[in-house]
């Protein structure tokens, strides 16, 4: 599995794992980085079948497994106790984290995500699959933006769409890997679960996000333990690309609440390994 280390190199600095969603790339997280990197050591992966961490997904594959696929890193990494951002899918991969694997969060972030899957992110999750299937990879690619941004976004930011468009399709992680991640996103269902996660878990919504109904967040900070809601009024589903001078203050405020008094900012230094 491909991943990227970077940030404060001091003893005392917790982790902060970046979980990335549906389309599973590190790079999604580069508006949150440079300001982790001064208080946390932070690590950045791609998920398995997408990106760099090459693979074929097997039918019948769960978010347990990528649950399981975190933990091993972390394991490989020898991380035992970190912070994990999850934004959607990577959200979703972190309630099952929790669920399994307690001791080896400190927090959790979740970005639009959910228990169960409400109708309305399954109506959208069916039109790209249909688009999938019965269009093909570029149509695909090219209406992913209508579900992830808010229309003023999108409508000033057209060339980097475009661009954004090129790289996904030369770079996509095959019709068969993101059927059957999606599959797997679409079957989770966490909401009998609520009495076993106690970990400190802050959940973000976004009032204008097409694809995730802000309400979702609501019921999954009222029925979690520990149990915490923030919600932002403007940025669509992927909030965090696009009003991050809204969003970043909130996560960091979160992540330093379990941070040491001595954690204090360094220089951020960036290490990379090939994929494993």
């Amino acid at each position: 599995m491909f991943y990227k280390i970077s940030g404060n190199t001091s003893p005392t600095a917790q982790t902060v794992v970046l979980s990335s969603g549906l389309g599973g790339v590190h790079s999604f997280w580069k508006p949150q980085l440079a300001m982790l990197e001064q208080h946390f050591r932070v690590v950045v992966y791609d998920q398995f079948g997408t990106g760099a961490s090459q693979g074929t997904i097997p039918a019948g594959y769960r978010m347990e497994d990528m649950a399981d696929e975190l933990a091993g890193l972390l394991n490989t990494l020898k991380i035992d106790r970190c912070h994990v951002v999850g934004h959607a899918l990577g959200g979703i991969i972190g309630l099952h984290l929790a669920q399994r694997y307690p001791a080896l969060l400190e927090s959790l972030v979740v970005i639009n995500g959910w228990a169960t899957l409400d109708s309305q992110t399954r109506r959208c999750f069916q039109v790209r699959q249909d688009l999938l299937l019965n269009t093909g990879v570029e149509a695909y690619v090219r209406a992913q933006p209508l579900f992830l941004y808010p229309a003023d976004w999108l409508s000033a930011h057209a060339e980097l769409l475009e661009q954004e468009q090129t790289h996904q399709v030369e770079h996509f992680q095959g019709m068969e890997n993101l059927l059957h991640r999606l599959q797997a996103l679409m079957s989770s269902d966490l909401s009998g679960s609520f009495d076993i996660l106690n970990t400190p878990t802050l959940a973000f919504s976004c009032k204008d996000d097409l694809l995730v109904p802000w309400h979702c967040s609501t019921t999954l900070a009222h029925n979690l333990p520990n149990g915490e809601l923030v919600q932002m009024s403007y940025g669509g589903h992927a909030m965090s690309v696009t009003d991050s001078e809204t969003f970043n203050p909130i996560l960091l405020e979160w992540l330093l609440r379990f941070a040491p008094p001595s954690a204090e900012s360094s220089q951020p230094t960036e290490t990379s390994w090939p994929k494993h």
